[in-house]
């Protein structure tokens, strides 16, 4: 069953496209936060869903109607728990990722993320995207291709970061298809506070039985942990899961391609990283923001993926 057949028609709270603008604002930040610790990248990734987990732990316990959405969620604990997972795997292969090769390949090649969910979207959801979507995409990673090139020529460390963050785009996807799915008749806390959570116990997990140290950390890397936990975490990655409600999930996805374009300036911007972007990233970013552009338009959703979301709990 297609998620917009879901439930009675209701119209969001607040309108999803702004609150995926600053969503993606706010998920450009994590590429320039990670370059402020030398943590692994297991411990950056757990401590920030960690961090976050009791942040929304907090807002749970205080709103009755997530706390009931939250003993519903057991019907569908297994598709929760593999978001959680496939989340988990994200972060941990795209922060690895920052280690061997730029911000914004790393960031770009993460984004090429709205082909694996246009496909996986089409399967097992029915949402297709009409031929603006596909257009819109299409620009879009060519844009995010364009800023890449210059690493896939260089091979080495730096083809093995590109690896890293394709995966990352991969495991990605399932994880907001997933999300899609179930956000339909979930409520937002309740379904971010399970699967953030497993996310955090396998990333806990990984450090634990790995080199990587759970503590001892700098009060700088803490203050990285937070800044990426209530910023990256909390307004974009929550701020992604409220629209999967009421948008279609490669909809939702093609808009978080503009992220490695603030990335992008942030890296510029700050003179700890001083990443200037040349004549090929600027090019690329132009494309980038074409295609959101061309994909976001009203035409460009397919008739199965119409982009008015129902549910029938809160958002």
């Amino acid at each position: 069953m297609s998620p917009g057949r879901a439930g009675r028609q209701e119209g969001p709270p607040l309108p999803p496209v702004p609150v995926l603008v600053v969503a993606v604002l706010a998920m450009s930040w994590a590429g320039p936060l990670v370059r402020f610790t030398a943590a692994p990248a297991e411990a950056v990734a757990a401590w920030r869903l960690a961090l976050s987990v009791g942040l929304i732990a907090i807002l749970v316990a205080a709103r009755p109607t997530a706390r009931r959405a939250l003993r519903e969620l057991r019907g569908q604990a297994v598709l929760a728990v593999v978001a959680g997972v496939l989340l988990a795997a994200h972060f941990w292969s795209w922060i690895a990722s920052l280690r061997l090769t730029t911000v914004s390949s790393s960031v770009v090649l993460v984004s090429t993320q709205p082909l694996f969910v246009a496909g996986l979207a089409a399967v097992f959801l029915g949402e297709r995207p009409g031929r603006r979507g596909w257009t819109g995409i299409v620009v879009a990673i060519g844009g995010a291709a364009l800023i890449g090139w210059g690493d896939f020529r260089v091979g080495g460390r730096a083809l093995a970061g590109d690896a890293l963050a394709v995966a990352g785009a991969m495991f990605a996807a399932g994880y907001y298809v997933i999300g899609r799915r179930l956000r339909v008749g979930v409520d937002l806390w309740a379904y971010t506070l399970v699967v953030y959570g497993v996310a955090a116990v396998v990333l806990m997990g990984v450090v634990v039985i790995g080199p990587a140290p759970a503590t001892g950390y700098a009060g700088g890397d803490w203050l990285v942990f937070a800044a990426l936990a209530a910023g990256p975490m909390m307004l974009g990655h929550t701020g992604v899961n409220y629209a999967l409600r009421y948008l279609p999930a490669y909809l939702a996805n093609l808009v978080l391609v503009g992220e490695p374009v603030g990335a992008t300036a942030i890296a510029w911007l700050l003179p700890a990283i001083g990443e200037a972007p040349g004549g090929r990233t600027l090019a690329g970013a132009a494309l980038i923001l074409t295609g959101i552009a061309v994909g976001a338009s009203r035409h460009g959703v397919g008739a199965k993926g119409h982009g008015k979301e129902a549910g029938n709990g809160s958002s």
